[in-house]
């Protein structure tokens, strides 16, 4: 059993050292800032998932570091999305637009267009 959770273990943390070398490839691919962002993202937090899953497979009865890993794991997972979802709220705040593509419908880009303004008519109902 101790092989097949060594095995296991090593898999896992080649796994996840994969995906999160590919997740820097695709910062450095992709065209745009939300691309590149969500590559980054969505690599970190299943790489490192899967470091770590790798790792408590290795403590073997040490609890504490199992716990300590834990924790870590809770703390990448709710920060990485939370991070990032601020970050592209930002960028998009701050006048950067994501590319569309050719196959965008003009009413997406009317709603990217016009993210985070108030219609006049809405900002004279609010006054009322």
């Amino acid at each position: 059993m101790s092989v097949f959770i060594d095995g296991l273990s090593w898999a896992l943390l080649i796994l996840g050292g994969f995906i999160c070398v590919s997740g820097g490839i695709g910062m450095h691919r992709f065209p745009d800032f939300f691309s590149r962002m969500h590559a980054a993202s969505v690599t970190d937090t299943l790489g490192g998932t899967l470091v770590l899953f790798g790792l408590m497979l290795q403590t073997d009865g040490q609890y504490l570091v199992l716990v300590k890993l834990i924790l870590v794991l809770l703390f990448i997972l709710l920060t990485s999305p939370t991070g990032s979802h601020a970050l592209a709220k930002a960028a998009l705040h701050g006048g950067l637009r994501p590319k569309l593509g050719s196959q965008q419908d003009k009413q997406d880009a009317d709603v990217l267009n016009n993210f985070g303004r108030a219609n006049a008519s809405e900002t004279d109902k609010n006054k009322e």
